[in-house]
């Protein structure tokens, strides 16, 4: 009889599928857990690259943007651990990658994308609110003393001067030329239109993105994997681990009722509310 040799999942290509969902901020408040950032992403990043017959690594990016300098470390670890384990590495955009979140879809070889996700935003921005009239109508005076002319410029209490805001765009200009010589050492000469038209802020379909050079094709992880690898290609998601520490924590102020745990949350809500906000903000530049 003529017997066929049992499949061997172990001779399967791996593919290490790390998602990088949400905006990106620094790490300061507890209550940032869900942005993406060094931190909470270094572990993750690692673990992707040392999965046993590690053929490639996907990247699901679903990002609105956020902190320069996050996207940056984020996007760096994960092309130096590529080109150290010499592995290739792919993203996979959904609904969006732009600003930072076409930072980190950059550190990937190929750029896959679906034909309405929005892409690019390859610009700086920063936003606020000024409250110095708001606090006058109540009464209240703002007291503000430094050592050092600049050291509280743009205080949303104070009215707003020319020099500060003056001194904020020259850093956003530095910020823009680090993003768009990274755009071009990445892209190379897969970017078809003037530096001025890609490098304005302005965002794209997914359709249009691939006509740009600012991606390679359009198509999902599945099916680009499979196309890429085989059938029989393994697709193994790197999730976030949870410490025992903080789920023995979050076991125990369930079961006693409002102990120190709730009561911090609460005391916390208006700073929930503010990020929460933020993200909102980020996401709605795209209108999503």
């Amino acid at each position: 009889m003529n017997w066929k040799r049992p499949f061997s999942r172990k001779k399967s290509p791996v593919v290490a599928v790390l998602r990088l969902d949400g905006a990106i901020g620094a790490s300061a408040s507890r209550f940032r857990g869900s942005m993406l950032n060094m931190q909470s992403q270094a572990a993750r990043i690692e673990r992707a690259f040392k999965l046993k017959r590690l053929t490639a690594l996907a990247l699901v990016v679903n990002s609105p943007g956020g902190s320069p300098v996050q996207s940056a470390l984020i996007a760096g670890r994960i092309r130096a651990l590529a080109e150290e384990k010499d592995v290739p590495v792919l993203a996979f955009a959904e609904d969006v990658a732009a600003s930072g979140g076409y930072w980190l879809a950059c550190a990937a070889d190929e750029i896959f994308v679906n034909e309405a996700s929005i892409i690019g935003s390859i610009g700086v921005v920063s936003s606020g609110f000024g409250f110095q009239d708001l606090i006058a109508r109540h009464g209240i005076e703002r007291r503000v003393h430094t050592a050092g002319e600049s050291k509280a410029i743009l205080d949303p209490f104070l009215p707003e001067k020319p020099e500060d805001v003056a001194r904020l765009k020259a850093v956003q200009v530095d910020i823009h030329e680090q993003f768009k010589t990274y755009v071009g050492a990445r892209r190379g000469s897969r970017i078809n239109a003037s530096s001025e038209k890609l490098f304005s802020g302005a965002f794209w379909t997914g359709a249009r993105a691939v006509e740009l050079g600012l991606a390679d094709g359009m198509g999902d992880i599945r099916s680009v994997l499979r196309e890429k690898y085989g059938d029989e290609v393994r697709m193994i998601p790197i999730d976030a681990k949870k410490s025992m520490v903080r789920s023995l924590l979050g076991r125990t102020s369930m079961r006693t009722g409002m102990g120190s745990s709730m009561g911090d949350a609460l005391s916390a809500m208006p700073e929930k509310t503010i990020t929460a906000l933020e993200e909102r903000a980020i996401w709605a530049r795209f209108g999503l």
